[in-house]
């Protein structure tokens, strides 16, 4: 039996020579080249049973291919890679048709496995070709980030705009939930249709039926439109979704089951005419097993779960995102500013409980508050007001306070929110985390990243202090001043 033939076409011949190397050991036969012409020419030729094509190569765009494949052989299914590892290019990628989208670098086990998926694919299994987005759509939404797990993210996001699948984004406060929602909605088959967003957290219980469903009040006359409708044809992202009361929860799933609903007040079904895409920063499986939350609503609304990481997960975006808010406060009438390298791994070492937004709001902070044209380790000390801070943070003891008063009262803050229903579970293993953890991480600034001298400092052992920060997720930063 002829093993498949595998079209390669990339202007870099280290990749054209690693993927031709790792395919040929999987057993295929591979076609290379570095021209986007002599990949069509094969592709006329009826040559190959799969593409894998760079997006920029020195006579054509392997993007501007894809639907000319589609369009002679729609059998034959392509795999995009390239280095410009952005959200558009991902959604352009499989909005005009691609089987699946790679950023480089990629790891070679996963090329193969999506290969070898490619390959068993049947016709009816490949996606057929999107809307594509409009040509003048760029970057708006700053969704930035080359890391591993935001180019799955970028992946997630180009599939989702081909559906109108039901979403569920959970993440932290901060990690740009909204900012993905946009996203789905504008590389979407409804962005010439509404984006409304309703926070859950900012209605009151009592208006947020007659926010999101409209009300009537002496027929017509009184009548008042709610969000369901002022979305009709686009979409409705529910933010904090895990905030909504139960009643509310109620209506909200009759209209996911049914598709319509009656404004509050009113008789007349009205058709429901949306997306839904819904955040929250709880874990809603936990509100489920409290009562606070519909076991069923859950699960209408999670059809597609989508979490969104930390940022304390991809610090490798750390530099892209702290330039990238730093350019935006020059566009805005600033300076032009730098980060020097200390700044930058200073940057990297925090741990960042505000996640991206508090990135965003310390850069501006230093951009107003200092003129320096070049941003030093001490301007983000000094703006971060206290050093390491870690989640939930210790209050810094007030002068002259024990620490073990400060303590107190961080304990007490913990067993009142016990109280009020937050579940105690760990509370030592917690506490004891937080207090290890800016011990250790200011001892290894004190170091410059030394782990023998920390070690001896803290009366440890070198494995012992090793194996902590490993537990407890502390960066090492050489030469921290």
């Amino acid at each position: 039996m002829t093993p498949p033939t595998i079209l390669v076409a990339d202007d870099d011949r280290s990749i054209r020579t690693v993927l031709g190397q790792a395919l040929g050991r999987a057993g295929y036969q591979v076609l290379s080249t570095p021209y986007a012409s002599t990949l069509w020419q094969w592709v006329e030729e009826g040559e190959g049973d799969l593409v894998i094509t760079d997006v920029v190569m020195p006579d054509g765009s392997g993007l501007d291919l894809i639907p000319r494949i589609h369009q002679m052989r729609p059998e034959l299914r392509i795999i995009v890679m390239s280095a410009q590892s952005t959200l558009t290019t991902a959604v352009k990628a499989t909005q005009r048709g691609a089987f699946e989208y790679l950023a480089k670098p990629f790891d070679l086990k996963e090329l193969q496995a999506v290969v070898a998926r490619a390959l068993s694919a049947t016709r009816q299994d490949t996606d057929r070709p999107g809307a594509a987005p409009p040509a003048q759509m760029e970057e708006r939404l700053p969704l930035i980030g080359q890391s591993m797990v935001m180019q799955g993210i970028y992946r997630s996001i180009a599939r989702l705009t081909t559906s109108e699948l039901t979403v569920m984004i959970t993440g932290e406060s901060g990690t740009g939930k909204e900012l993905v929602a946009r996203a789905l909605h504008e590389y979407g088959r409804r962005r010439s249709g509404p984006f409304v967003a309703v926070n859950m957290a900012a209605i009151p219980r009592e208006q947020i039926e007659s926010e999101l469903f409209g009300y009537e009040r002496g027929g017509t006359q009184g009548r008042m439109p709610g969000r369901f409708e002022q979305a009709s044809g686009g979409t409705l992202f529910l933010d904090e979704i895990g905030d909504m009361p139960q009643e509310a929860q109620t209506r909200l799933l009759r209209v996911l089951q049914e598709g319509e609903f009656t404004t509050v007040g009113g008789a007349q079904p009205l058709r429901a005419d949306v997306r839904i895409i819904a955040a929250t920063h709880r874990d809603l499986r936990q509100s489920i097993q409290q009562g606070t939350f519909r076991e069923d609503l859950y699960y209408r609304l999670n059809v597609v779960p989508l979490r969104l990481p930390p940022l304390r997960e991809r610090r490798e975006d750390i530099p892209l995102l702290a330039r990238h808010f730093l350019n935006q406060c020059r566009d805005e009438g600033g300076s032009q500013r730098q980060f020097d390298d200390e700044a930058m791994a200073r940057l990297q070492a925090w741990r960042w409980p505000g996640n991206v937004r508090e990135l965003e709001n310390l850069i501006r902070r230093i951009v107003a508050l200092h003129s320096q044209d070049t941003i030093t380790p001490e301007l983000i000390d000094a703006e971060l007001a206290e050093p390491w801070a870690v989640e939930p943070r210790v209050e810094t003891a007030e002068s002259g306070e024990p620490l073990a008063d400060a303590l107190s009262r961080h304990i007490a803050r913990y067993l009142a929110a016990g109280r009020e229903g937050m579940p105690m579970v760990d509370l030592h293993a917690r506490i004891v985390a937080e207090v290890e953890r800016p011990l250790i991480q200011m001892t290894l600034m004190e170091t410059k990243g030394n782990q023998i001298k920390a070690a001896a400092m803290l009366g440890l052992n070198r494995n012992t202090l090793r194996k902590k920060i490993r537990e407890l997720e502390i960066p090492v930063v050489r030469g921290a001043v």
